[in-house]
């Protein structure tokens, strides 16, 4: 089974894949120096025709992208294009689009300027985000890096008591490579990477542990591990009383304490500093005040007994979600995480966001539905190959938005912003 050292050796080796590491670091270094805001998308608090079709244009010269099924220009009609997504269809939810950016990104899969597009009907959430995006976009870029990758599936077995339980599990221990077997008859894309057990009395939960790809992989990891456990159940010399596909330990869809010692779907951790300037100019506050209310709202995420301290992963989290085909519900695990904040020797701020549970795919799911598909061809993260860049795009994102309603709390500006963006003329 593959131990700790091992995945750490993984860590390391997606840090470095895909591009020189002495490049990436030379990027990372050399990103303050090389500040800018690129292209200035037109932004407008209020909806106007003529602000949006702006927007639409700027969009099309910037990324080379028409985006016809998003703007309305083209309707949907292909029903079979549906399978497999939805049951008992009668038609289309619309939720409205905006975008923030250009949103700089430095990173082993992600490196350069991205719109994204986030889907929400919360007045303010886009106008913040874009602030967010504009501060890091000014500092040189937010560095974001995707560490580790691994998807789970627990399934439990019952037996009468602990001696049949340890006679199941001293017969499977050895059989990792039956199992990874399996695992490539199953499937194209999974890889079984572990196997952990947990043991309580007569109860045994098995947690298989696998790479998906470019996909989130839930479904994938589902029938990969019901046929193993098949195979368990069909050849071990004790069988258990019965047993269930799923343990309600793997985390699916729920946050679990387990968020920081293991990962689910992609782990990211993403970092800047921003100049005192860009903190005083762009974001209206001080790096002093913002790391005051960051120190005081951890203390308060630790009194409310929260898993993780931070402001609002799930708001940008959802509305990106949505916009891109990803399985929303998956908010519940991926909106775990830590936002630190400092201030530097030299007067600056310093600001991280670290993700553990970022369950996202830039295939199957939803991701080839019209609207969705055109979301991810905005950011170049449709398709095979894409979704660990877009998972560090996820995480700068996000560190936009916690820089963002940080300001705007630590300035007092918090429901000023929400009475001009968030209210009904």
């Amino acid at each position: 089974m593959a131990s700790a050292n091992d995945k750490t050796k993984t860590a390391l080796e997606i840090i470095s894949a895909l591009q020189n590491i002495e490049i990436l670091i030379s990027k990372i270094k050399n990103k303050s120096s090389n500040p800018g805001m690129g292209a200035n998308l037109p932004f407008e608090p209020s909806i106007t025709e003529e602000g949006v079709n702006k927007r639409i244009e700027f969009l099309l010269q910037e990324t080379g992208k028409e985006m016809q099924f998003v703007t309305g220009r083209k309707s949907f009609s292909d029903l079979k294009q549906l399978e497999g997504n939805i049951e008992n269809y009668i038609g289309m939810s619309m939720m409205p689009i905006g975008v923030i950016g250009p949103l700089r990104v430095v990173g082993t899969a992600a490196d350069g300027d991205f719109y994204v597009p986030l889907a929400t009907s919360e007045g303010a959430l886009v106008a913040s985000y874009h602030r967010g995006a504009r501060a890091c976009c000014l500092a040189g870029g937010a560095t974001s890096i995707c560490l580790v990758e691994g998807v789970q599936r627990s399934p439990l077995f019952k037996f009468n008591d602990i001696t049949e339980l340890g006679q199941f599990l001293i017969w499977l221990l050895p059989q990792m490579d039956k199992f990874k077997q399996i695992t490539e008859q199953t499937s194209r894309f999974a890889k079984l990477t572990d196997i952990k057990t947990n043991i309580e009395g007569n109860h045994l939960i098995l947690t298989f542990e696998y790479h998906t790809g470019d996909a989130s992989g839930q479904n994938m990891v589902t029938l990969c591990t019901d046929a193993i456990c098949h195979y368990l159940v069909e050849n071990a010399p004790v069988k258990p009383l019965f047993w269930f596909i799923e343990s309600n330990y793997s985390g699916d869809k729920k946050a679990t304490a387990l968020s920081f010692t293991t990962v689910r779907g992609k782990k990211v951790t993403t970092e800047i500093t921003l100049p005192e300037k860009i903190v005083n100019d762009v974001l209206k506050t001080t790096p002093e005040a913002m790391w005051e209310y960051a120190r005081s709202s951890t203390i308060g995420s630790i009194q409310s007994g929260a898993i993780g301290a931070q402001g609002h992963y799930a708001n940008g989290l959802a509305a990106m979600f949505l916009a891109t085909g990803q399985d929303v519900a998956c908010v519940s695990e991926a909106s775990v995480g830590i936002t630190r904040m400092e201030v530097t020797s030299t007067g600056d701020l310093y600001a991280s966001v670290t993700l553990p549970n970022l369950i996202v795919g830039t295939v199957g799911g939803g991701t080839g539905l019209p609207t969705q598909k055109e979301c991810l061809e905005l950011m170049e993260c449709y398709g095979a190959g894409k979704a660990r860049k877009y998972a560090e795009i996820c995480g700068a994102m996000v560190l936009a938005g916690e820089l963002s309603i940080v300001a705007a709390l630590s300035a007092g500006h918090f429901s000023s912003a929400h009475k001009k963006f968030g209210r009904k003329k």
